[in-house]
């Protein structure tokens, strides 16, 4: 199999297993939010700036050294595991033990229990690092599917019934504990795999010398990511974190399931292509237009049907999470596009330089959160929807150095497509609000509208990028 119709084939299997498990965990999350209330959905956002730092921890940077490494042994692999399990049990021992502190921080009692049974899922995801990695070298992304598919179905079931049962908060930590176990689980019965070698210093060397600039800009991006439920939940309530949380569910989980898809797949491709400048550019500058068609219309489309959308789904107790949806959507139909510039800092070997950039954004953040805070979660959101676009003029302006694509020309080829998607998706948010008041009304034709519209400007302006997605989807055997 030639590297196009790997490509497409892993594109394909990836989109599969992200699309659809994500697709089930937001409907089940959607689900449980009308049955346990905004409270319990806070009380996890509290602390999950906690858990995802860890899991950082964790998978260090190791990940993405084995993927770009060309001739990986199986010392590399062994040597990843054993570093991935130790980091593991040392995170969830700090967790335990912090705790009461993490508590006291935020005033309730009642997360020490929480933190300290939500803390194994960090045991839990560190035994699929390595299958992980393997398969995605494989570019194998149909068993990560199977495996991925099969345990978001048995915790989304567990789940529902817990919440049913009234077991409130816990039925969240009890999805996202199952979920974790049984992906680790199947990766390990789908694809067998055990460490056979010692631990390598050579390997350690190797992979901690690339990964632990990428491990200090995951856990600076992460702390970032995940800092505004900490503030929102220190400085105003439980329910004010259960409404960011949820908005910023609805916006960012779409968004971030279709730029793993697309950055799974690109990594690795790029990867194999990276000594290849002038392909490798071609490639990059196809990839970015192909990532905003799908998913810039998509998250605007998600903020201009959020009043319906909210008020169907998750009844008169959610509304005030209207306008955070709207706001939040403004600034993560970027998130593509930040992930595919810092993908060819990777493939460059720039580990140095994404580190770099990591500290000049949350530079941004920081000043911005301290602009925002006092006036408002709403604030908070609007400054979080203007960082976005400042870091794309940073990331653009770093690939641009490492290629011939030069800032300019990466924004001048996105821009026509962010244009179609704000103004498809305003026009017929603005037509279908001034037709009708009714919820189940506007959805289905503010829906029915943009679509109509966005494809009609893409006809008119874009017929070239039609042809390039519609060959992507169905390549052709020669």
């Amino acid at each position: 199999m030639d590297l196009r119709a790997k490509a497409a084939s892993g594109l394909k299997w990836s989109a599969i297993e992200r699309l659809t498990t994500q697709a089930m965990q937001l409907i089940v999350m959607l689900v449980l939010a009308n049955m346990i209330g905004p409270k319990a959905f806070g009380l996890v956002g509290m602390l999950a700036v906690f858990i995802a730092l860890s899991q950082v921890f964790v998978d260090a940077g190791f990940s993405s050294a084995l993927i770009r490494k060309v001739d990986c042994t199986e010392a590399d692999f062994s040597t990843a595991f054993y570093f991935n399990v130790l980091v593991a049990v040392t995170c969830y021992a700090v967790l335990y033990i912090a705790a009461p502190l993490i508590a006291s921080f935020y005033q309730l009692d009642e997360l020490t229990e929480l933190l300290r049974i939500l803390g194994l899922n960090v045991v839990f995801s560190a035994f699929s690092v390595i299958q992980r990695a393997k398969l995605t070298i494989e570019m194998d992304f149909k068993t990560q599917a199977k495996a991925s598919l099969l345990s978001a179905l048995l915790s989304s079931s567990v789940a529902i019934s817990m919440a049913y049962h009234g077991f409130g908060v816990w039925a969240l930590i009890a999805q996202m504990l199952i979920m974790s176990a049984c992906n680790s689980l199947f990766l390990m019965l789908f694809h067998p795999w055990w460490p056979k070698e010692r631990f390598s210093r050579d390997s350690f060397n190797y992979m901690f010398g690339f990964g632990s600039k990428l491990l200090l800009s995951g856990l600076i991006d992460t702390l970032y990511k995940n800092i505004y439920q900490l503030i929102i939940g220190k400085a105003f309530s439980a329910k004010d974190v259960g409404y960011f949380t949820q908005a910023n569910q609805l916006t960012m989980v779409p968004a971030a399931t279709l730029t793993t898809v697309i950055q799974r797949v690109t990594y690795p491709l790029l990867s194999h292509i990276q000594n290849e400048a002038k392909r490798l550019d071609q490639a990059y500058l196809m990839t970015l237009r192909l990532a905003a068609l799908v998913i810039f219309p998509l998250i605007v489309g998600i903020g201009a049907i959020a009043t319906p959308l909210i008020h169907l789904v998750l009844g008169e107790q959610w509304v005030d999470s209207i306008p955070y949806v709207m706001l939040l959507c403004i600034g993560f139909m970027l998130m593509p596009i930040h992930a595919i510039n810092l993908n060819i800092l990777q493939v460059k070997g720039r580990s140095d330089l994404f580190l770099k950039l990591e500290i000049i954004k949350k530079s941004v953040t920081t000043v911005m959160l301290i602009v925002t805070v006092p006036l408002g979660v709403k604030a908070i959101c609007i400054g979080i929807a203007i960082q976005s676009y400042i870091a794309l003029l940073i990331n653009t302006y770093y690939t641009g150095k490492l290629t011939t694509l030069s800032p300019i020309k990466q924004l001048i080829n996105i821009f026509p497509i962010w244009c179609f998607a704000l103004l498809s998706n305003a026009l017929a948010y603005w037509t279908i609000n001034n037709i009708t008041q009714s919820y189940s009304q506007q959805l289905l034709g503010t829906i029915i509208v943009a679509i109509s519209l966005y494809f009609l400007m893409l006809v008119l302006f874009e017929r070239d990028l039609i042809k390039q997605f519609t060959r992507l989807i169905k390549p052709s055997k020669a």
